[in-house]
């Protein structure tokens, strides 16, 4: 009895300092080596920081394109999903009122031209990024909102558009925030 509690006891001791001082300390010292990626890679304006190109943020101004919704508020200390299912009640009438208020401040777009991203939160409720669709289709809200051609709105969507990794991890997408910035640069 006593051999199975000593092995059970060194075992134990053996994993607090593993998984409760070393992994954490070499996370840590991950994040020293490459600062910017693990602070959210901070984006800056006359030296103050104005949001992070890694977590998501509210947009909801009509002159902005607007991000995916936030099952956390954009919170990025709790970042995490709604864990409610597509049949869900609750969760299909949330998704309507996105649709909705997508509707009214996107006049002459369809329903079904509304990409799901738009009215559907992210798994982490964080994510920063958008399909090049998704801004496509808020192209002529902004365009009227800022009294700038669609054409030159369209241009800098395109050029905000990040190509996959390595050409072909992953897909297109277009960072709301550095989007905005670039709208907002235009004055």
């Amino acid at each position: 009895m006593f051999k199975h509690l000593k092995q059970s006891l060194i075992l134990t001791i053996f994993c607090i300092l593993i998984f409760g001082a070393l992994f954490p300390m070499l996370i840590v010292g991950i994040g020293k080596i490459f600062p910017n990626q693990s602070s959210g890679l901070p984006l800056y304006k006359n030296g103050e920081i104005i949001g992070y190109e890694n977590i998501g943020q509210s947009f909801n101004k009509d002159k902005y394109f607007w991000g995916r919704p936030s099952a956390v508020d954009y919170n990025a200390a709790g970042s995490g999903a709604s864990n409610k299912g597509p049949s869900n009640p609750e969760y299909l009438t949330l998704v309507q009122e996105r649709i909705d208020t997508f509707l009214v401040h996107n006049p002459g777009i369809n329903k079904s031209d509304i990409p799901s991203e738009l009215v559907t939160a992210s798994g982490s409720g964080l994510d920063p990024h958008i399909t090049p669709q998704g801004a496509y289709v808020q192209v002529k809200r902004v365009s009227a909102a800022r009294n700038i051609s669609e054409d030159k709105v369209k241009q800098i969507v395109q050029s905000n558009i990040e190509k996959p990794a390595l050409g072909f991890i992953g897909q297109e997408r277009v960072n709301v925030l550095k989007l905005n910035l670039a709208l907002d640069e235009l004055r």
